[in-house]
């Protein structure tokens, strides 16, 4: 690996990191740049996960630190997600490094939709069920554990469409999302899927740029950082779709 490389990792990990924190969609831009790294599409969403981990436990300390509590109701979602993630790992490891990278860029368009939207809170009668609520997060872990690219997002919606405030929503998503990764990661690590020197180099900026963006999403650093990764996950998602470079 180049040192340039290097050094891209972990910018990119540290910008990607931090709008995980805050809202989602960072890994739009960190499998890209694995990709551009030399890593083959489908090992570099399996190595894109170290990061995740390590970041997503970072940003679940930063929020303890900082307050915010509601983990408690993180329950309810977590044995579907389980489940869903499980599925979803082993569902991807299916795709050829061509027919994920064009699927990538495909999902990235919902996605960019979400991050142009933000989810409004549902506090009132229309929140919705527990039932609805555990469906639809079997379908965010199949989701998570197959692509995890823009699923920090997915998540937020969904709980705050289910009727979580958005502070308490974000500190769920990152526990859930932790999770989510701590099930998928041993599957591809099984099937050699990572490539440990380019993860563990992207996980340091990761884990550092959610440390950052746990405080930044309690500050109130949502707008921006949504602007960013709208505007970063549009011109990736161009890429990967061949659209030019």
């Amino acid at each position: 690996m180049e040192w340039w490389e290097a050094l891209l990792l972990i910018l990119g990990g540290t910008a990607a990191g931090a709008i995980n924190a805050v809202a989602g969609g960072g890994s739009t831009l960190t499998v890209p740049l694995l990709v551009l790294a030399g890593v083959p599409g489908n090992n570099a969403n399996a190595s894109n996960r170290v990061g995740i981990l390590t970041s997503n436990a970072a940003a679940a300390a930063a929020f303890r630190r900082l307050g915010v509590r509601g983990l408690g109701q993180a329950i309810p979602v977590l044995a579907p997600v389980v489940v869903g993630s499980l599925v979803g790992s082993l569902l991807i490891t299916r795709l050829t490094d061509e027919t994920f990278e064009r699927v990538f860029g495909l999902l990235m368009l919902p996605i960019i939709f979400l991050s142009i939207r933000p989810p409004r809170v549902r506090t009132d009668a229309r929140a919705w069920s527990t039932p609805l609520t555990a469906t639809v997060f079997l379908g965010v872990g199949v989701y998570g554990g197959a692509v995890q690219a823009g699923v920090g997002l997915v998540m937020l919606a969904a709980l705050t469409r289910a009727g979580y405030d958005l502070i308490t929503a974000n500190n769920i998503k990152v526990v859930v999302n932790l999770v989510v990764t701590a099930v998928a990661l041993p599957v591809f690590i099984a099937q050699g899927k990572v490539e440990w020197l380019p993860a563990v180099i992207l996980a340091v900026g990761l884990t550092a740029g959610a440390w950052i963006g746990a405080h930044a999403a309690v500050k109130g650093g949502e707008p921006f950082i949504r602007i960013v990764m709208v505007i970063a996950a549009l011109l990736l998602s161009g890429r990967l779709l061949g659209l030019y470079g």
